[in-house]
């Protein structure tokens, strides 16, 4: 899997974008934090409309297995 740079933030916003590539874009993201959380802000049971929010930290030391 990639790493997640601080300039893929952008990426997430780009549409149309796929479930699948914003569920890689955000695993990355996931992966490459040092912490991470998440905060419901809303659901709709009728819509299945849903707003969450993640807020965390992201690594950004280079190591030597970076891939680029």
């Amino acid at each position: 899997m990639s790493r997640f740079r601080l300039d893929d933030f952008p990426l997430l916003e780009t549409a149309p974008t796929s479930a699948a590539a914003l569920r890689t874009k955000l695993g990355e993201m996931l992966i490459s934090s040092t912490s991470a959380r998440v905060r419901i802000e809303a659901v709709n049971p009728q819509t299945g409309e849903y707003r969450i929010v993640l807020q965390g930290t992201i690594d950004t030391e280079k190591t030597p297995f970076d891939v680029t």
